[in-house]
């Protein structure tokens, strides 16, 4: 069967989301998601996740289905799964057939291309990678230093910002005039709840009020993008009260 858009693949999603963290930093967990053709598939890959993070830090999102799946790869997921994988930031592993994508920041930039090979090692034919990891640059701390971990609010189900939300873009004005005039991407996230494309809009509404709110406050609008990623990428559990509120976030790329 040829890996086209007919096709069902195998796939499966790792969200790298805060790893290779700083100190100030609160670890998010690592949410594993998508469809398998069997439950042992599944099992060993989040027993190898479990094994490298810890069974309290990976969320199982991941789908048993009747998916076309390559030879042996089950054993390439689990092969990629290393503790490698924690020294990369603000990314994602993606395999769905014999495609593996790895994206993601690095601090150390001696450490791109060794890692690179590291993972082309592991990846054998006909399974292919592609891999996009670049530097995490000091700019990145500041902004993350200066945002803490902490959600910027709206009001409920609109883009209006609260008054606590604006506090903090108040002390990110200072961060973003610090890292000088780097460009820097906002991007907006949703939980799950309600409909997924009304949520990826509300995602990019909201995102722009930030860059709206931040142009007021004499940041130069060229300097700035926005995106709406909408609930497609969660950094908690959905299901919980907390996981959502966690999911209700703005996050600030330099590019």
């Amino acid at each position: 069967m040829r890996n086209n858009s007919k096709s069902i693949w195998a796939g499966v999603l790792l969200s790298l989301i805060v790893l290779g963290q700083s100190n100030n930093v609160v670890a998010a967990p690592i949410v594993v998601e998508g469809a398998v053709p069997n439950e042992a598939s599944k099992q060993a890959i989040l027993l190898k996740m479990q094994s490298i993070y810890g069974a309290d830090q990976v969320v199982d999102k991941i789908q048993v289905r009747p998916v076309s799946a390559p030879n042996g790869w089950s054993d390439t997921v689990s092969r990629v799964i290393t503790p490698d994988l924690k020294k990369i930031s603000q990314g994602q592993l993606r395999v769905r057939g014999t495609q593996v994508e790895l994206t993601g920041k690095m601090t150390d930039p001696s450490q791109i291309q060794p890692t690179t090979s590291t993972f082309q090692s592991l990846v054998q034919q006909p399974y292919r990678l592609t891999a996009q990891l670049s530097v995490n640059q000091v700019e990145q701390k500041i902004i993350d230093d200066a945002l803490k971990n902490r959600i910027i609010e709206f009001e409920s189900g609109s883009a209006i910002l609260t008054d606590a939300g604006n506090k903090i873009l108040d002390e990110m004005v200072v961060a973003l005039t610090k890292v000088g005039a780097k460009k820097v991407k906002i991007i907006g996230h949703t939980d799950s709840s309600g409909d997924a494309n009304k949520n990826t809009v509300l995602s990019q509404e909201r995102a722009m009020a930030v860059q709206n709110y931040l142009v007021s406050k004499s940041i130069a609008v060229d300097r700035l993008s926005t995106a709406g990623k909408g609930s497609s990428q969660p950094v908690a559990d959905n299901s919980t009260v907390e996981g959502r509120k966690k999911n209700r976030r703005i996050e600030f790329e330099v590019l």
